[in-house]
């Protein structure tokens, strides 16, 4: 930012000036992305470079009445030529509270069956669907419009989980795979806690999803019928790659990271509940090497890569806000919830898809923002809920 100087000022002074405003400006990006990681978020701002990841604020928010609370919406999709690349793999909601110093991150599954706003009729998909659907709204035409803007594509998303959660979402922050795996690698790579060992013989080989494993004539129609009618894996395994990972401190490079993140076919430690750990568990581990590291000279070259992984919301003076808390990072207390089985059973909609559903009925959120409550009141959350029957889920066409 310029500074109004007077003509009188002597040189040597103005250079002093410009110097303590270079390291301002570099401290200040640095301080950013620090409290935002230790909140589970990568908001990076800086001049030019918040411009370009910055859309604009949705408009239809109500005022902030609590200064001191902040909830950001962090949300990790594929990007670039993943299959379903703007299908969210990571959904995480951080409570931050910076008169507490308390931070809690609430984990989301994928497969959750949400109602999304729309113009006449009831319409239910799985979240992880729903960010996509601000980012290309004219594939959605019954939805309701007022929830979108076409700067701002967190509208129906910021909806649904406001009415699971019961937090008024302050801003979002979506970054793709790639951006994952630079941040990871600029930090030199994290120490996980791993907390079971796993294998997951399914893990997708990225750009490989087509690919037919040499195979040709009768053999490729075989394989082409037992895809189909029995297992991709048997099919084409040449789609797949093997993962492992040992219980114990593992230290992974960002490549790693991102696989121990999404693997979700294995026997030991699979599905979407588990899989939702593992994402805290990498966020932890990546807390913790921020805190560690001295991470400011390492900010600068990070930006100009990530500037097309990364897209925010995030007010400024929220931003502003955190960024003078980032001196007291470490006095800061981090817990985490997942919406997981406690308070979810397993069903299937009317198109066939697998799903997740609360226990108490469809769309009766009210146990898991009790529990929310609780937690963020420093209150031992009261017992969950026992399995009631709730009717068929259904989707409109």
């Amino acid at each position: 930012m310029a500074t109004n100087q007077q003509p009188e000022m002597k040189q040597s002074r103005l250079a002093r000036v410009k110097e303590r405003n270079k390291k301002i400006k570099q401290v200040s990006i640095a301080l950013g992305l620090l409290i935002v990681m230790i909140g589970g978020l990568f908001v990076l701002r800086m001049l030019g470079f918040y411009k370009s990841i910055q859309t604009e604020a949705q408009t239809n928010k109500p005022k902030k009445e609590d200064i001191h609370t902040h909830n950001f919406l962090l949300l990790g999709y594929g990007g670039g030529n993943h299959a379903g690349a703007f299908l969210t793999d990571t959904i995480m909601l951080a409570h931050v509270d910076t008169k507490k110093k308390k931070i809690l991150l609430i984990s989301i599954p994928r497969d959750i069956w949400v109602e999304v706003p729309t113009k006449d009729d009831t319409f239910h998909s799985k979240i992880n669907a729903v960010y996509q659907m601000g980012l290309f709204p004219e594939n959605y035409p019954a939805l309701d419009p007022k929830f979108h803007s076409n700067s701002n594509p967190s509208g129906y998303i910021n909806y649904v989980v406001k009415n699971l959660a019961g937090l008024e979402v302050d801003g979002y922050v979506a970054v793709d795979f790639e951006g994952f795996v630079q941040t990871v690698g600029e930090l030199g790579g994290i120490d996980v806690a791993v907390e079971k060992e796993f294998y997951d013989y399914e893990y997708p080989i990225t750009g490989k999803e087509d690919d037919v494993c040499d195979l040709e004539g009768d053999q490729l129609e075989e394989a082409l019928r037992i895809a189909t009618t029995s297992s991709v894996l048997e099919a084409f395994p040449c789609r797949f790659e093997t993962l492992h990972f040992v219980a114990g401190t593992t230290h992974m490079d960002g490549e790693e990271a991102l696989k121990f993140a999404r693997s979700r076919h294995s026997l030991q430690d699979g599905g979407d509940f588990n899989r939702t750990r593992r994402q805290q568990l990498v966020l932890e581990a990546m807390k913790e090497k921020v805190l560690q590291i001295g991470f400011i000279p390492k900010i600068i070259p990070l930006l100009d890569q990530l500037e097309t992984h990364i897209s925010t919301d995030i007010p400024l003076a929220d931003l502003q806000s955190l960024l003078l808390e980032a001196r007291n990072a470490k006095q800061y207390s981090v817990e985490t919830f997942v919406v997981g089985e406690d308070y979810l059973s397993s069903d299937y909609s009317n198109e066939g898809q697998y799903i997740t559903i609360p226990k108490v009925g469809l769309d009766d959120w009210s146990e898991v923002k009790l529990v929310i409550h609780q937690i963020i009141e420093g209150i031992t959350p009261t017992p969950t809920p026992s399995l009631t029957s709730s009717p068929s889920p259904t989707s409109t066409p």
